[in-house]
């Protein structure tokens, strides 16, 4: 459902405005969430990592948080004059201000939640996050129908924020108390967080900014949605296993052994469903878009082909972050960043001035695989498994998502050259194809290997159990 509202709000609005409002959006964004990293405290993970937080911890945690957020938005708007000026757009000025406000509200979300989140309770993650993107989704819908104006994106994300913030006291009531009295213990573990979450923004946003910079706001609209687009599969296949990662790795963090057989259960289960779902999103991206979207975003396609496939390759080693974390190792995450970050600036830079839009998706890809193994050698550090072991383990899912991205190209082939009319038809095809070669290739392979432990024989154990459950429902009756 979450999956489905970000998409609908993605594509609905991209048909309502032009590349360029994206364009303008993108840099009020990315110079917001940079200001938000470099401040960013972490209390969330130091209060799911704490041993036993009590009601002073949380009231600190709210406490840092707001001193946290009126810092922001100081900042945001006496960046707003000087940004704007840069950039040479004055609407950034009310932009940023608009976020400097909406600050306000993220600093004062429950910090109670993290207590459920410690209990691998993670209903009211859904309830929030869906509650978030369906209220955004909703007033910039509206506003866009109305003003076809910027202005619906960054109104969509503030009513999100202020739905998060509401649903944040019903699903767990509390009064916050100012109190600052726990704050050592607290930063004492998220200090190291912060500063890697600071530096993995600015790897994250550096690409948009200067993309903005040197190309205009229209280019960098077809680069933001494509990005956008292209991260939407993946991250949301795989956030409720990583969500549920972070605390279980937590728990097992003085049993090493259970510790890496966890870690590579999660890690083998975020690719089988992630791989699939952003290489086959990368191949058909062609047809969805002009269906979907309109021929004004073409330009678009490359970079949801190119960054998708990226994407969905880079979740085998995604789950360093919440295992670092729940190993209380959160200063390896910013050594990460930091070597990340070193790498990508310069070959961004590099791929931009050089081939533009294409050298910039260039140097995306390359940063991307370099990425892919730095993480596998931090979690090596972590838990001493080898690359061999860390990539052996999911196998299954390489082989098959290869079939499976030649099945879908060809199942679409046969309608290339015939116009816009038939992209309706083409996209189900090769939509189509790949539901039903993926799963087959995946299953084959584990049948051959004689069902050797994984997320095949994970999923065939819940299979069971449903069809157990119904079947016993019916039989009642």
């Amino acid at each position: 459902m979450i999956t489905f509202i970000g998409f609908a709000n993605t594509l609905v609005l991209a048909r309502l405005l032009v590349p360029e409002d994206f364009g303008l959006v993108a840099i009020v964004m990315s110079i917001s969430a940079i200001v938000f990293a470099v401040t960013e405290l972490s209390l969330a993970q130091a209060l799911v990592q704490h041993n036993a937080p009590t009601d002073s911890h949380y009231n600190t945690a709210f406490t840092l948080n707001l001193i946290r957020a009126a810092g922001v938005a100081i900042v945001l708007v006496v960046l707003s004059v000087p940004m704007a000026a840069l950039y040479g757009d004055p609407r950034l000025v009310y932009g940023l201000m608009a976020i400097a406000v909406s600050s306000l509200v993220i600093g004062a979300i429950n910090p109670k939640l993290a207590a459920m989140s410690r209990e691998l309770v993670f209903w009211q993650d859904f309830a929030t996050r869906s509650g978030d993107k369906l209220a955004a989704f909703l007033v910039a819908f509206l506003v866009a129908v109305i003003w076809q104006s910027y202005w619906a994106l960054i109104l969509g994300v503030i009513a999100g924020q202020m739905t998060s913030l509401i649903l944040s006291y019903i699903i767990c009531p509390y009064r916050p108390r100012f109190e600052l009295s726990k704050w050592r213990d607290l930063m004492s573990f998220s200090i190291w967080v912060g500063l890697g979450q600071a530096v993995n923004t600015l790897n994250w946003r550096f690409d948009q900014l200067v993309l903005g910079y040197f190309l205009g706001n229209t280019a960098l609209g077809y680069y933001s949605v494509g990005a956008r687009l292209a991260s939407l599969p993946t991250k949301e296949a795989t956030r409720p296993v990583a969500a549920a990662a972070f605390p279980g790795f937590a728990k097992l963090a003085h049993d090493p052994e259970r510790l890496r057989r966890a870690y590579q259960r999660a890690q083998s289960a975020l690719m089988v469903v992630a791989l699939p779902v952003g290489v086959g999103f990368a191949v058909a991206a062609e047809p969805l878009v002009l269906l979907v979207m309109g021929e004004k975003w073409l330009s678009s396609v490359v970079v949801i082909q190119v960054l998708a496939s990226v994407f969905a390759i880079g979740t085998i080693a995604t789950t360093v972050q919440p295992l670092a974390l729940g190993m209380g190792q959160s200063r390896i995450l910013f050594n990460r960043s930091l070597l990340n970050l070193g790498i990508r600036a310069p070959l961004t830079m590099a791929g931009l001035l050089s081939g533009g839009l294409v050298g910039l998706l260039v140097a995306r890809c390359i940063v991307g695989f370099i990425s892919i193994w730095i993480n596998l050698y931090f979690v090596r550090e972590l838990l001493g498994l080898s690359y061999s072991r860390q990539l052996l383990i999911n196998r299954r899912s390489l082989i098959a998502v290869v079939v499976m991205a030649a099945a879908v190209y060809l199942a679409g082939t046969p309608f290339d050259g015939l116009g816009l009319g038939v992209q309706s038809l083409k996209a189900i095809c090769m939509i189509a194809a790949g539901i039903v070669v993926y799963p087959a290739i995946v299953m084959l392979l584990w049948w051959c290997q004689g069902y050797p432990e994984g997320p095949e024989h994970d999923a065939m154990k819940l299979a069971k159990a449903i069809l157990s459950k119904v079947s016993g429902r019916v039989f009642r009756r």
